[in-house]
């Protein structure tokens, strides 16, 4: 959860607390002394409400801390937190109960004087969280060492103990303390808490016998009964149901959902363990609790004047645990003893009476089980050391506030006198703190009109006239004494004064509201009526003769309850007397425990009833505001040319000149020895609004001049830096020319040298030059080596490396090829194949082969649905590895005719059509014509005494250079290619020949010559 905190941080943490000024409209005044209309109660609580809507639950009146509880967890209570309020002056930072922990320490440590805290407030205000808070920030803060720190944890165990014991769920406060404590704890000289002391008060001991609807006993019962291991319960004689429990039963309320009975029985015998109980004193004080809720199950039964008791487990339990014996311990809860005449008599009980002494020895045996627990953990919290036996305390009182219930009794009657006494203290404590404060800055002391409720205190407390006199005195004295006739002697006794009324005394108006056994006192917050019925029985024990007789371990009997308030309550008022008070008063928003909701009526309640409007009034008698010289000087200077920036003088006369210039009236203000006081906060005010009204112009002129000397300085620096780097680079670049210069000269010198010897054999003059040629040649070889096998370029070697030079270069060529077939496919380099026969075969031989070289070969001209089927039936198994279209030339008349020529593994197929015409093995082909022209005609030459031929084959094809080397690789013919210039002989059928003439010209042209032959005309292409 966040720390909300209205001030400008400084570093986020320090601030003048004054700067929440500025934003009061929002979250109203961190200190009720600056309210304006102070003597407003709706004032008062308007600002209470704007603080708690934004979780600002702290607020001062002066130096009394207002805290509200917020019902939910707020993260401002962490070890950062701590040290943000750690040796911070009280007013420097926001609100906190921090802050009242660290001054009343620092004070403490500065001024060696005691000091205490008294927190006050209803149940459910958060009073037992605030002390915890305390000692939590004590134990973080304080120097320690390994005894500190075990005091430290008995400390902060002790809490978890007492609750335990001490504390109840309530219909206000699930955890509600029900008895009051104050708690010294000792430091040495070094700071460090190295022991403690606590004293508790008034505990609610009714609680164990009885508890209205929706609450609860107290929290060990159900810890021990939840939590408790089974052979403990076992030995203990109980069982794990509080519904069994008589004593349990009465609230209805077993459970509660914030409660985790299981887990605190845990941590309370973990804590018992800390604070150094030994497993006999934990046995011993479990078989005590466990005895309280037997002794509540002893039934009674017999004649209504004759009482016995019907359950003999429970006696033979209590004879047990307690350690006494059954048959005493069963007729001192039957019969009391009467002393008549010097004789002891035993009279029996009625049924009442006997149930009302067990239960008053309920309620006695677990009151003194209290106080020797609280004994025990004060005894392991005493300081020991003899070396050093003084050491200073600081206390805190964690103690109910004033109480007004529908139906009050003697235990409200003795908490309200008790707040008479602390409002007493207060009030005095205060003016007397205002008086020195005035007196030591020289400024006249103006008296404070107030309520003084010494009037009240003795009405109570007086010997032989007040109230818990007549109290004692009517339970002590022979004869029937009862609630009325008490009544009856309050009005005969006090019934003149002012501040005392019985239904009696009162007018008729007050008759009405008042019942006849009730009194009414005048309390310093107000009316309170009291109801007389059991003050005598809550006064007194109701532990007859021989019940106080029976021997229980560890119990001591003592005087009557008011009494011993009373004297209780005189002891602490001495100790709170020597000591400097601070305050914290606890206020509750709501009865439901719920967050953010603020219910008016009950916080107004609550107002009245802890007198803050008569603090806050007090506190405002004479001036609202005071603040050192020098702290008020440094916050406003700047709102006065004069002090502005620094003033030189006296503190005093800066901040008179300063208060001169905002325009202070004589009976706004006053100067005193060290410290300005101002009467109004709206002087105040309006001076904080001229504050941050400068502040923007401040700002602008501190930004502007920050900005400058920034730039400036960093242009400075820039400067220099520059300077240096530039100095310090332009040493390196000078550094390096020269010794550029250098190595240039030596190289050109070494240079030349070798030149003139670099016909010599290796020696020092020409071994650089050798080497920078062999270097030189080799770098340019790098640079330009062929990039393919067809590149035959080659750098000029120098004569020292001709031999290294060729090898090189055949390393290259050898590489370069390498490299190239291992990148060729199958399918390329088939292709490859081909072209290399095709090169061989018509290279410089026919002149359309160059056209022919950038063409790639393909497997076949013809697809398959171009060859009739029945050529493809009656080929059969043979495969055809290429097909082309052709002219076929008659033998007779030379008429072109169209065919198709096929290659098959075995033989060239001539087809027409669906018939093969003419089929001519590989092995018959006696080779192959053609001409050195562009034409694409060859012969095919088969023998003439072949008589399935009809003589040498005509052809024509339009890829004449494919054409004939597929025939060459497929017969295996290679070397039967003849290319002819001029013309061609063939066979015709019959022995005859034929001639074809081919002569150049500018296009293709076959006929038949006038000659008889075939003459052909095809252009050149390639002059060879």
């Amino acid at each position: 959860m966040r720390c909300y905190s209205t001030e400008v941080m400084f570093d986020g943490v320090r601030a003048m607390m004054e700067s929440a000024l500025t934003a009061r409209d929002r979250v109203g005044v961190q200190d009720f002394v600056l309210l304006e209309n102070y003597t407003s109660e709706a004032a008062f609580i308007e600002n209470l409400r704007k603080r708690f809507k934004e979780n600002l639950i702290y607020t001062y009146i002066g130096s009394v801390l207002v805290s509200v509880n917020p019902y939910k967890d707020l993260e401002i209570y962490t070890k950062n937190h701590m040290e943000r309020y750690r040796g911070v002056n009280f007013y420097e930072v926001s609100p906190h109960i921090y802050a009242v922990a660290d001054n009343s320490y620092r004070s403490m440590r500065t001024e060696r004087k005691d000091q205490c805290i008294l927190i006050s407030g209803e149940s459910g205000a958060g009073k037992t969280e605030a002390s915890k808070k305390i000692l939590q920030y004590y134990a973080v803060t304080c120097p320690a060492s390994e005894h500190v720190q075990t005091i430290k944890d008995r400390l902060l165990q002790s809490n978890p103990v007492l609750e335990a014991f001490g504390n109840a769920k309530t219909l206000r406060n699930d955890n509600s303390s029900r008895f009051g404590k104050y708690m010294d704890i000792q430091f040495d000289f070094r700071g460090a808490p190295v022991g403690g002391h606590i004293i508790n008060y008034l505990l609610e001991k009714s609680r164990v016998v009885h508890q209205n609807h929706g609450e609860r006993n107290f929290h060990i019962f159900y810890q021990l009964i939840e939590g408790g291991e089974e052979d403990l319960l076992r030995r203990l004689g109980l069982e794990r149901n509080p519904q069994q429990y008589q004593y349990l039963v009465k609230g209805n309320c077993p459970k509660v959902s914030s409660i985790n009975d299981r887990s605190d029985w845990k941590v309370v015998r973990k804590a018992l363990n800390v604070i150094g109980f030994n497993e006999d004193e934990v046995e011993e004080l479990l078989n005590i609790i466990a005895s309280v809720l037997h002794l509540g199950n002893v039934q009674y039964g017999g004649e209504e004047s004759n009482a016995c008791i019907t359950s003999d487990t429970q006696i033979k339990y209590l004879a047990r645990l307690l350690g006494v014996n059954g048959t005493v311990l069963t007729e001192a809860l039957t019969h009391k003893k009467i002393i008549a005449k010097g004789e002891e008599l035993m009279s029996p009980l009625n049924l009442e009476q006997a149930s009302s002494a067990r239960d008053a020895l309920a309620k006695a045996v677990y009151g003194r089980t209290f106080t020797w627990l609280v004994n025990k953990i004060n005894a392991s919290l005493a300081y020991t050391d003899d070396s050093y036996k003084h050491f200073s305390v600081i206390g805190l009182l964690d103690i109910y506030g004033f109480e007004v219930f529908q139906n009050n009794s003697f235990e409200q009657f003795c908490i309200n006198y008790c707040n008479e006494k602390l409002q007493q203290l207060f009030i005095e404590l205060t003016l007397k703190s205002e008086q020195e404060e005035y007196e030591a800055e020289g400024i006249t002391w103006e008296p404070v009109q107030y309520f003084n409720n010494k009037i009240i205190c003795d009405l109570v407390e007086e010997k032989f006239k007040g109230i818990i006199s007549i109290l004692d005195e009517e339970c002590l004295r022979p004869g029937d004494a009862s609630d009325t006739t008490f009544l009856e002697k309050l009005e005969d006794t006090v019934g003149g004064h002012p501040h005392f009324v019985t239904h009696k005394l009162a007018d008729g108006k007050t008759r009405k509201v008042m019942g006849r056994d009730e009194f009414r006192l005048l309390h310093y917050a107000g009316e309170v009526n009291y109801n007389v019925n059991g003050f005598l029985d809550k006064n007194n024990d109701l532990l007859f003769r021989n019940l106080k007789e029976v021997r229980l371990r560890r119990i001591n009997w003592e005087d009557a309850a008011a009494t011993q308030f009373k004297v209780s309550l005189a002891k602490l008022m001495e100790i709170l007397m020597s000591k400097e008070p601070s305050y914290v008063r606890c206020i509750k928003p709501n009865d439901s425990k719920q967050a953010a909701r603020f219910d008016e009526v009950l916080i107004r309640h609550q107002v009245k009833y802890l007198g803050l409007m008569e603090n806050l009034r007090v506190r405002r008698a004479g001036f609202a505001y005071r603040r050192r010289y020098e702290i008020f000087l440094q916050r406003y200077k700047s709102l006065c040319p004069d002090t502005w920036p620094n003033w030189q003088g006296k503190l005093a006369d800066g901040v008179s000149t300063l208060v001169k210039h905002l325009g202070y009236k004589p009976e706004e203000y006053k100067m005193g020895r060290s410290k300005i006081f101002i009467r109004f906060p709206k002087t105040l005010f309006a001076t904080e609004d001229a504050l941050e009204t400068r502040k923007h112009s401040l700002a602008t002129k501190l930004q502007a001049g920050w900005r400058g000397y920034s730039q400036k300085s960093k242009y400075q620096k820039l400067r220099t830096s520059a300077i240096a780097i530039q100095a310090w680079w332009r040493g390196i670049l000078a550094r390096r020319r020269a010794k550029r210069r250098r190595e240039a000269a030596n190289t050109i010198r070494r240079f030349i040298k070798g030149f003139i010897y670099r016909h010599n054999e290796r020696c020092p003059e020409n071994e650089y030059f050798l080497d920078y040629v062999r270097y030189s040649f080799l770098m340019k070889l790098h640079r330009n080596l062929p990039k393919n096998v067809l590149d035959k370029s080659w750098p000029t070697p120098p004569a020292a490396l001709t031999e290294a030079s060729e090898h090189l270069r055949k390393m290259c060529m050898h590489n370069m090829v390498w490299s190239y077939c291992k990148k060729i496919s199958p399918e390329w380099k088939h292709q490859m194949e081909q072209k290399m026969i095709a090169s061989e075969v018509f290279k410089d031989k026919k002149d359309n082969y160059p056209q022919s070289v950038p063409k790639l070969f393909v497997s076949t001209r013809l697809n398959g649905e171009d060859i009739n089927p029945k050529v493809l039936q009656a080929l059969g198994s043979e495969k055809m590895k290429y097909a082309v279209p052709v002219i076929k030339y008659d033998r007779k008349g030379y008429k072109a005719r169209p065919r198709q020529l096929l290659l098959t593994g075995s033989s060239a197929v001539i087809v027409e059509e669906g018939k093969i015409k003419q089929r001519i093995n590989y092995e018959a082909l006696k080779g192959i014509s053609v001409s050195s022209l562009s034409d694409g005609l060859f012969v095919l030459h088969v023998p003439s005494d072949d008589n399935k031929q009809k003589g040498d084959v005509i052809l024509q094809s339009d890829h004449v250079i494919e054409t004939l080397t597929k025939i060459m690789i497929c017969a295996d013919k290679i070397n039967s290619i003849n290319i002819n210039q001029g013309s061609i002989q063939f066979t015709v059928a019959q022995g005859k020949e034929g001639i074809i003439d081919f002569t150049p010209g500018s296009e293709l042209l076959v006929a038949k010559a006038k000659n008889g032959h075939l003459s052909v005309t095809a252009p050149r292409l390639n002059s060879r």
